[in-house]
């Protein structure tokens, strides 16, 4: 019955709008001054028959749910019929059509900052629960993450030196060959070959992660293996440097193609003026070009620093579950992401220091998070203010 309420909804707001543009048309047509322009009349009738028809049906749904569609197909009815009678030369429909869209569009952003704040106050509680049954300090200090151990240890400080690890890896990879590439696309390609390569360097963003993860599980830490293996150096089977080349590619079209975007736009002014004074093409984007273009990039930068973050596939496929304290890209080592994953699989009881750790370091990783989005912004403002 629900699917038929709203397929005969569709059709009531359908009519509703054709019919509150054909009275306006009509008026218009006999030579009234109409204040607003007949699809707004007919926008609003539409508007009004949805809201009203939605809102009886949910208020009755739960209560009399037998008698809600016909309910809020009535009201729908009414609504249409009650706003097609008032059209008239003075009516104000496009006033009152764009109050509506701003309320919906208010209600939207309410819905988004709502359910942000709900996310930061559960994890903030359940974080919470689990300081009270494991110090902070130990949790801040300690160089043993061993959960499941007996006793069980909830070091954090390996978990920040994996994480770093595979994300500074993956910003050596990515960082200069996404940049190269954008400067390359947008300044010294030409239309033919840019129209081919940039949609093959951005397909890389839709492959899916659990292939990647084969890809560096399978290839990359063999080949890493072998090779160090030839040159007497011992890598493990599982390693951040396999990770960290793999999420460094996923990362390239990231910042490429954001790069890029900000690149095009620098105005062709400053390009011009550059070559009036002199310079070469390599010596303007140098000295104009990347610094008009530098806040863009940053947050191009940032937005892979926090993908590279909160990868988890790839992690768990090339790089293991081994929480070492180690600087070394050629050990195993694990991330926070990757132990929020393994600590939330499975059936445990939230009461458990356990499963509360995964709420701790969902917190620890967003403080991190927030932390890279203002330096982001910060630079941003100080930079924009210098080149606008």
């Amino acid at each position: 019955m629900t699917a038929i309420f709203f397929a005969l909804l569709v059709v009531l707001v359908a009519a509703a709008y054709f019919a509150g543009r054909q009275r306006a048309t009509a008026l218009r047509n006999g030579s009234a001054l109409i204040h607003s322009l007949p699809n707004y009349h007919g926008l609003l009738a539409g508007t009004l028959a949805l809201l009203a028809g939605l809102f009886v049906f949910i208020l009755l749904a739960a209560t009399l749910p037998a008698v809600a569609p016909w309910a809020g197909l009535a009201a729908a009815a009414a609504a249409a019929f009650a706003l097609v009678s008032r059209i008239a030369p003075e009516f104000r429909a496009r006033n009152l059509f764009e109050k509506i869209t701003l309320g919906f569009l208010v209600a939207c952003s309410g819905i988004a900052i709502l359910t942000t704040l709900g996310i930061v106050m559960s994890v903030l509680f359940e974080t919470g629960r689990f300081f009270n049954e494991i110090p902070a300090s130990e949790f801040f200090t300690g160089v043993l993450w061993a959960p499941t151990g007996s006793p069980a240890s909830f070091g954090f400080i390996p978990l920040l030196t994996g994480t770093l690890l595979i994300t500074t890896i993956a910003m050596c990879v990515a960082g200069p060959l996404g940049l190269l590439a954008a400067i390359y696309m947008a300044e010294y390609a030409s239309p033919a070959v840019r129209s081919i390569f940039k949609p093959v360097l951005e397909m890389l963003t839709g492959i899916p992660t659990v292939v990647l993860g084969f890809f560096a599980a399978l290839t990359v830490a063999p080949f890493l293996r072998n090779s160090g293996a030839m040159l007497g150096m011992n890598i493990s089977a599982e390693s951040a440097l396999a990770a960290g080349l793999v999420i460094g590619m996923l990362l390239i079209p990231v910042i490429s193609s954001l790069s890029d975007d900000v690149i095009n736009a620098v105005p062709q002014s400053m390009r011009d003026g550059s070559y009036a004074m002199g310079a070469t093409k390599s010596e303007t984007i140098k000295r104009v070009i990347l610094p008009a273009a530098l806040p863009g990039i940053v947050s191009a930068f940032i937005l892979a620093v926090s993908r590279a973050m909160g990868e988890t596939m790839i992690v768990v496929m090339a790089a293991g579950l081994a929480a070492h304290l180690t600087a070394n890209p050629f050990s195993s080592v694990t991330t926070m992401t990757v132990q929020i994953a393994m600590l939330l699989v499975g059936d445990h009881e939230f009461d458990s220091a356990k499963t509360l750790a995964a709420f701790a370091l969902g917190f620890v990783l967003f403080f991190f998070t927030l932390i890279l989005n203002f330096v982001a912004l910060r630079l941003v403002q100080k930079y924009k203010e210098q080149y606008d």
